[in-house]
């Protein structure tokens, strides 16, 4: 059976193949800190239920100890390594949500079923913030099965892309953030294109925008809330025009590899 992807909104996918449910960095909130959830419903129960969680780096947004918590005994945690030495309550959520986890940094894998998981590097900033040490890497993974999928995280663009992702089915590429600027180690819309035009993904669907925006900030530079998923669409068809793009609203699963 071929791939299946649900976008719950932001960075958080479930990717289901060969008969496991991996699920990305899980947020579940309404609310975090100063960020508002703006947009789509907040994910059902039937989210946070997998076989393995895949966590690509530290920030908040990303490695939410709230939304681990909501995870069934005995689900597969992965996390970077040096995530339990530099979050010390993560500690305590899996000790009392029963989780098992595995710590790995890039080229790293991890049989889950049927399923290898091998995480890859990424570009981005991964600590813990706003003042945590540059202990644990931020990454990104390839989940092989009957297809190979690649989860971004966040990432900027870097020179050997292609060379440590290797040949992908599918690509679920950041293309926007959760305010009106995107700092260093992000990809915004066009640099998604460029992302999908060196990976050379069958299908590509962007992820992480369009669903948390800061308290107070609604009218400033709105496109860059609503924009980048069309926007990625547009420059991808003349960067990448192979690549056939999967825009999903929340909630949403496809089987990318059925609709071209």
């Amino acid at each position: 059976m071929p791939v299946e992807v649900t976008w719950w909104g932001h960075a958080t996918c479930t990717i289901e193949d060969s008969g496991v449910r991996v699920l990305t960095d899980p947020l579940f909130v309404r609310r975090l800190a100063h960020l508002r959830r703006r947009r789509g419903e907040l994910p059902p129960p039937r989210a946070a239920v997998a076989d393995v969680v895949l966590v690509s780096h530290l920030h908040s947004d990303h490695l939410h100890l709230a939304s681990l918590a909501r995870l069934a005994p005995g689900t597969r945690l992965v996390l970077p390594r040096g995530a339990a030495r530099s979050v010390p309550r993560l500690g305590r959520v899996v000790r009392r949500a029963a989780l098992r986890v595995t710590e790995v940094g890039p080229g790293d894998e991890v049989r889950v079923g049927e399923l290898l998981v091998r995480a890859v590097p990424a570009m981005h900033d991964g600590r813990r913030l706003p003042l945590g040490p540059h202990r644990s890497p931020a990454l990104g993974f390839v989940v092989s099965g009957e297809s190979h999928t690649y989860f971004a995280g966040d990432t900027g663009l870097f020179d050997s892309m292609a060379e440590e992702v290797g040949p992908v089915d599918v690509a679920l590429l950041p293309v926007g953030g959760w305010g009106p600027y995107l700092g260093h180690g992000h990809l915004d819309a066009g640099r998604a294109a460029q992302a999908a035009a060196t990976l050379a993904p069958r299908a590509a669907v962007p992820v992480h925008y369009g669903t948390y925006w800061p308290i107070g900030m609604d009218g400033i530079r709105p496109h860059e809330f609503y924009a980048p998923g069309d926007e990625f669409a547009r420059k991808a068809a003349l960067l990448a025009p192979k690549v056939t793009v999967h825009r999903l609203a929340h909630c949403e699963r496809i089987r990318p590899e059925e609709t071209r």
